[in-house]
C-alpha cells in the first residue's frame, strides 16, 4: 500500500521560526492521499559540541522505533527520507488541544502558575522568575499520558523535554515531539518531567522496559545500528535493563537536569 508520510511528495507550506534547528511543516501528498508532516533536513541541523554533526534527525527515527517497540505511541510516526532539501526526518504532524482558544481556560500539560497555587492533581518542578521579574512556578499534570512519555524519556536519554515539546492530541493522546538530542551514550537527561522523581514506576510500564530489554540482540537493534552508534545501542540496553531492576524513577544529580528555555 502506498505510504505517503514515507513517499509523498513534500510541499512546504511554512517554518517552526522558534525551533533550534530547520524545521518546515509541509503538505505530503501521494496520489489523492495528503497529510500535513514535519520536515526537519539535515543540513539544517544546528552543530552542537557534544553531540556529532548530522545526526540529530536519525536519533529522532530512533527514538520513535523505540517508542514502538515498547508498544506505546509516544511519537508520532517518523521516517528519515529525502526532501526538497535533502534528506532528513519527516514526521506526521498532531493537531493539539489549545486550552486557552477553545475558551476552557484549562492548563497544558505543561505550565506555569503563581508559587502557592498549584492546583490539585498538579506536581510543582521548581519555582523562578517570569520575563517580568515576577515570580512563577513550572507545573506539569499527574497524567499516566504523560508519565509514560518521562518513563521513555529516562531510556533514550532525553537531553531536551521542554515543556513545549509534549502534546496533548485532538485523538485523546498525549505525544512527544523533537528527539534530536537524545540516546547519547552518557548520561544527559534533562527534562520539565521531574514530577515523579524517585517515585516507583508502574508495573504495566516497567514489563514493558523489561521486555524492551530483550529485543535489542535482535532486529530492533539492527535498526537502530543505521541512525546510532554501536555504543550507544549498548548504552540504550544497559538503560533499560537497570530501568527495569530498579523500578524507580531517577532523581536529578547535577545542575543542568531542565532544558533552557524551558518551554
Amino acid at each position: 500500500m502506498p505510504d505517503v508520510l514515507l513517499e509523498g511528495d513534500l510541499t512546504l507550506i511554512g517554518q517552526i521560526t522558534t525551533a533550534s534547528n530547520a524545521t518546515l511543516v509541509c503538505e505530503s501528498t501521494l496520489g489523492e492521499q495528503s497529510t500535513r508532516v514535519v520536515y526537519k533536513p539535515v543540513r539544517g541541523e544546528r552543530p552542537l559540541w557534544d553531540f556529532p554533526d548530522g545526526t540529530l534527525a536519525g536519533r529522532e527515527v530512533a527514538s520513535y522505533r523505540v517508542s514502538e517497540a515498547l508498544g506505546w505511541g509516544v511519537i508520532p510516526r517518523t521516517v528519515l527520507r529525502d526532501g526538497p532539501f535533502g534528506t532528513g526526518m519527516v514526521q506526521r504532524w498532531i493537531d493539539t488541544v489549545d486550552r486557552r482558544a477553545d475558551g476552557s481556560g484549562g492548563l497544558e500539560m505543561v505550565d506555569l502558575c503563581s508559587p502557592g497555587n498549584v492546583p490539585p492533581g498538579w506536581f510543582e518542578v521548581l519555582q523562578a522568575f517570569d520575563s517580568e521579574g515576577e515570580p512563577v512556578s513550572l507545573i506539569h499534570a499527574d497524567d499516566p499520558r504523560l508519565q509514560r512519555m518521562a518513563v521513555l524519556d529516562v531510556l533514550i536519554n532525553n537531553a531536551d523535554r521542554k515543556g513545549g515539546h509534549a502534546l496533548e492530541g485532538v485523538d485523546g493522546s498525549v505525544y512527544g515531539v523533537d528527539h534530536g538530542i537524545c540516546l547519547h551514550s552518557e548520561n544527559k537527561l534533562r527534562t520539565v518531567l521531574w514530577g515523579w522523581a524517585g517515585q516507583p514506576v508502574p508495573g504495566a510500564l516497567i514489563a514493558d522496559v523489561a521486555e524492551f530489554a530483550t529485543t535489542l540482540d535482535g532486529d530492533l537493534g539492527d535498526e537502530l545500528s543505521e541512525l546510532i552508534t554501536e555504543e550507544e545501542i549498548v548504552a540504550l540496553a544497559v538503560r533499560a535493563m537497570q530501568f527495569a531492576e530498579s523500578a524507580v524513577m531517577p532523581e536529578p544529580n547535577g545542575h543542568r537536569t531542565i532544558p533552557w528555555p524551558a518551554f
